[in-house]
């Protein structure tokens, strides 16, 4: 058994705590979802309870820490209600005390989760307790409580199909690119019922994967407010470039629902013809001030959901450090920072050569300039010395190649699994 397992019972009614040390709710439940191969459910995240009785959802990701007398959380979460997904599990309510087949009548007691990685728990043991049968007076009586790994409690493992349930759990160790194959070959119907149970992350990781008219089609698909969801999770660039292609009212609509800051970094892509600098470049790449610190930058580098390519290179800017961010001072490529102390200061590791691209250089420009300089990433500056972004060499490739080359790709792996190649 894991040293460091929790059982949720005991983390039922813990108070949540923000980053300020504020109450903001109590923890309600524990949201898992399936995995497939007799693998443990993950724990997706918490269901909190506002003070206004409202139950929201509060990722695994946000959570900072759980104690005998708290949950710690870190960043925003979303405060809009809470609403299960068919493919969900809430621990509380659908396993705490739930019979289960075995000799001898049998409830299930507790469950405990254990963090497997950074902010990563898996449900690992599961409290059992049989009850004999009655006595002369009609009393049953109770064992002592038997802990057992999940796996070993077949009425909760999942089997084999290809349900939805199932598909979805699968899905749970994949990658992007490989949900969006199975999206791909699946028949329509079953295709529906699949992308309803999705979470919005996984659903825009995958649709950033499928061919353009897929991606079209699927979002047509989904009614108003959750498409403005699932396109509020994608990249903002390839968000831009789905948008793009749906009509103007449906476009507009869409960007309208959008939370605002998510909607503004969309728009300003638009601005953009498609194929420039400008119009393929992602608006939240890595940026520093002139007084950071090497152990900053590699600490920013670090974060899990900026890419390899974002994470290669570092910017350095005058405040504001958004874009458009304040003056653009230069770039710091990650290699060299980690070759230096950690107290150095990252302005004066710049890359003297490195010009940045202007938001409206051609693609055959921006192809050129990757392939002189060794790039993977590079900034985009406008006239006044803004930084507007970064152009990373995925978006450059996705762009030279032809239009539906993800399509072929799919059509191609397809055929090669029917014909057992």
């Amino acid at each position: 058994m894991v040293d460091t397992q929790v059982f949720i019972s005991r983390v039922i009614g813990l108070p949540i705590i923000d980053a300020s040390g504020d109450q903001v709710g109590r923890v309600k439940d524990v949201v898992c979802y399936l995995r497939a191969d007799n693998r443990p459910p993950r724990v997706k995240g918490l269901v909190a309870e506002l003070f206004g009785r409202t139950r929201i959802f509060v990722p695994m990701l946000r959570v900072h820490g759980v104690s005998p007398t708290h949950v710690a959380i870190q960043g925003q979460v979303d405060t809009r209600k809470f609403q299960r997904r068919e493919t969900e599990l809430l621990v509380a309510a659908d396993l705490l005390d739930r019979p289960i087949e075995r000799e001898r009548p049998t409830r299930i007691l507790d469950v405990a989760m254990a963090q497997v990685r950074n902010r990563e728990w898996d449900l690992t043991t599961v409290a059992l307790q049989a009850t004999s049968r009655a006595g002369r007076f009609g009393f049953g009586t109770r064992s002592e409580p038997e802990l057992v790994s999940w796996s070993k409690v077949p009425s909760l493992v999942m089997r084999t199909g290809r349900t939805a349930a199932h598909l979805i759990a699968e899905f749970s160790d994949m990658k992007a690119a490989d949900i969006a194959q199975e999206l791909h070959d699946l028949e329509p119907d079953k295709l529906a019922a699949v992308v309803e149970a999705l979470d919005d992350e996984t659903l825009a990781e995958a649709l950033e994967e499928l061919p353009e008219d897929e991606q079209i089609d699927l979002i047509r698909q989904l009614d108003t407010e959750r498409a403005a969801d699932v396109l509020a999770e994608m990249d903002p660039d390839d968000a831009a470039d789905l948008i793009r292609d749906l009509p103007t009212d449906v476009a507009e609509d869409l960007l309208q629902r959008m939370e605002p800051d998510e909607a503004s970094d969309v728009r300003r892509l638009l601005i953009y013809e498609e194929f420039t600098a400008g119009g393929m470049m992602t608006p939240e790449p890595v940026i520093l001030d002139t007084d950071a610190t090497v152990a900053q930058a590699l600490a920013n580098v670090r974060k899990e959901s900026l890419t390899p390519a974002l994470a290669s290179m570092v910017f350095v800017t005058r405040p504001p450090l958004e874009t458009p961010s304040g003056r653009y001072v230069g770039a710091v490529h990650t290699q060299r920072l980690l070759r230096e102390p950690p107290t150095t200061l990252v302005a004066t590791l710049l890359d003297d050569n490195l010009e940045p691209l202007g938001p409206d250089a051609p693609l055959a420009q921006v192809s050129r300039f990757f392939a002189t300089y060794n790039l993977v990433v590079a900034p985009v500056v406008n006239d006044s010395d803004h930084l507007l972004g970064a152009v990373t060499v995925d978006d450059v490739l996705d762009h030279m190649l032809p239009d539906d080359w993800r399509g072929d790709q799919m059509d191609e792996v397809e055929a090669s699994e029917v014909s057992g190649v």
